[in-house]
């Protein structure tokens, strides 16, 4: 048995021709929160439905705390909690209620039932609101109650499919401190799908996937690591001017991402005046910063986080 909460090894995807996952691995650590990050048609969303049993791959394995959502579907729904994008609540029920028929579909009854209902809208600081309907909730409220119903049977891990999807920050913010009380308090795997960059920093290791494939995975803080020292971003309306200039008066390797110039260096602050001065007449902001986990993106791949496709 695999000691990863999560172990996805050399896994195979094909909707007809298309290649949704090729020979993807993901390994995540018990009571850890993870991520899966990637731009739209990056294969989150496939591999999340394969991790709750809901497509079959077509090659590699998958095991779930040991099990394999394949061939032991129904041990794997014992041990997972699944979060969906889209909202999974009856509006016109209360919270409370919502919680209690999740609960009859697990076999869950009488006052144990109850008390673990109790338990969960305390946990996620909803039980005040337990007697409301749903519809009457605000959308950072109502993603806690979904979160709540998934966590109600007591599941070792937890998937979430973008969980921040129509958050404001205020909210995004309060439902990270959530999964951060329910990781140390109930000791559960996260994994979530996200596009947010600053989801995923928070997270303890980030699996970067891009059109199917692997393209990165670490701790948020190795992955910036990888990037080389500083970037400095360049705005110009004519960017290609641009790097043919860095790389013949300061010899200098540049890239294009957008409209944007990018440079890695390790002395990015020294630079900046040199760049200054060399291009004062052809740019319209520098910027210097820290790597991001779109910097990894990019050094990965050479182009922009987007978000044009959805597999």
């Amino acid at each position: 048995m695999s000691d990863w909460a999560i172990d996805v090894s050399d896994l195979t995807k094909s909707f007809g021709d298309r290649r949704a996952l090729d020979r993807v691995y993901l390994q995540v650590d018990a009571n850890h929160i993870a991520a899966l990050l990637g731009p739209n048609g990056g294969g989150k969303t496939t591999l999340f439905r394969i991790l709750a049993t809901l497509l079959s791959p077509e090659s590699g394995s998958v095991r779930i705390c040991g099990f394999d959502p394949v061939t032991a579907p129904d041990r794997v729904r014992r041990v997972v909690g699944v979060v969906f994008q889209s909202p999974s609540l009856d509006k016109k029920l209360t919270a409370a209620e919502n919680l209690r028929h999740h609960g009859h579909l697990f076999g869950m009854r009488g006052r144990s039932l109850e008390r673990r209902i109790g338990v969960m809208l305390e946990r996620f600081n909803i039980d005040d609101r337990a007697n409301d309907c749903v519809e009457t909730l605000s959308g950072g409220l109502a993603r806690r109650v979904e979160i709540a119903k998934g966590m109600l049977p007591g599941p070792q891990v937890l998937l979430l499919d973008e969980p921040s999807t129509g958050l404001d920050p205020v909210a995004r913010l309060d439902l990270w401190h959530q999964l951060d009380e329910v990781r140390r308090s109930e000791g559960v795997t996260v994994l979530m799908t996200t596009h947010i960059l600053d989801e995923a920093e928070r997270c303890d290791r980030v699996t970067i996937l891009d059109a199917g494939n692997v393209v990165a995975a670490d701790t948020p803080a190795a992955l910036k690591g990888q990037v080389g020292g500083e970037v400095i971003r360049i705005d110009a309306d004519e960017p290609q001017a641009i790097v043919d200039r860095v790389k013949r008066e300061l010899i200098l390797s540049a890239d294009i991402v957008g409209r944007t110039v990018r440079i890695e260096s390790p002395d990015g602050a020294e630079l900046i005046p040199k760049l200054a001065s060399v291009l004062s007449d052809q740019v319209q902001t520098i910027t210097l910063g820290h790597p991001t986990l779109e910097d990894v993106f990019i050094h990965q791949t050479g182009r922009s986080f987007d978000r044009e496709r959805e597999v």
